[in-house]
């Protein structure tokens, strides 16, 4: 039974030669995390391609469902728009429609240079709020701020912008701002177009027998302004009030 002895002895040996190779394995690994770059791959691969070579499955990865800038917003049907003015504030009402937006109303809050302010306000308000009892709009754009050199100005717009938001959110609509240059460059394809090729253009889009009064035209085109950001077209979404 001697070589008994022997047989431990070899395999003793063997042991001890396989150390030195296990752990210059276990070292070159750690150089290959640490320095992945080296020979082309990156920590993170080094560690998928372990779990994939002893068995591991891959986690599943969670992905978040595709979503539109529309697909949440709600699809209004009637639409309002508001230039506001003290003496001449522009409104336009349409209905979404194929192929074109169906104009509903249209008109110009004239107040004559004669009238106090508080006169002028209140008449803005009291027919902003019959049009929308008549034609029950769920949205209203309205004309953003604009910088005025002269501050009288600047105070007076204001107030007459005051008034028809009044009516507005009164009412419970939901209220957008849309800058005069945006309007224009949807409109016209010009931010710095004047009224008349405004106007022009929104008689084209809606079909009109006849043009629009100026300050009618640029409330029809906030409301179209509206219906191009809501999706028919690339443009930048309203700001909302």
């Amino acid at each position: 039974m001697g070589f008994l002895p022997r047989a431990s002895a070899q395999v003793a040996a063997a042991a001890r030669s396989a150390a030195p190779r296990s752990r210059d394995f276990a070292l070159r690994g750690r150089v290959w995390l640490c320095h992945g770059a080296r020979v082309g791959i990156s920590p993170k691969d080094f560690e998928q391609l372990q779990r994939r070579v002893s068995g591991a499955k891959r986690r599943p990865t969670a992905t978040a469902p595709e979503s539109s800038p529309t697909a949440s917003a709600p699809a209004h049907q009637v639409i309002l728009g508001v230039d506001p003015s003290l003496r001449g504030t522009g409104y336009g009402v349409i209905r979404m429609a194929k192929p074109q937006p169906a104009t509903l109303a249209q008109g110009t809050i004239a107040c004559p240079a004669g009238w106090e302010r508080s006169r002028c306000l209140a008449k803005i308000y009291a027919t902003l709020r019959d049009v929308i009892r008549e034609h029950q709009p769920t949205v209203c754009i309205v004309e953003g701020l604009f910088f005025a050199q002269n501050l009288q100005t600047a105070l007076i717009m204001g107030e007459a912008r005051g008034a028809a938001l009044v009516a507005m959110a009164e009412a419970g609509l939901e209220i957008h701002e849309v800058a005069p240059r945006k309007v224009k460059q949807a409109i016209v394809g010009y931010g710095a177009a004047q009224k008349l090729a405004v106007a022009k253009m929104v008689q084209r889009m809606l079909q009109l027998a006849e043009l629009p009064d100026p300050d009618a035209a640029d409330a029809l085109a906030l409301a179209l302004t509206h219906v191009q950001s809501a999706g028919r077209f690339t443009l930048a979404a309203p700001k909302r009030l």
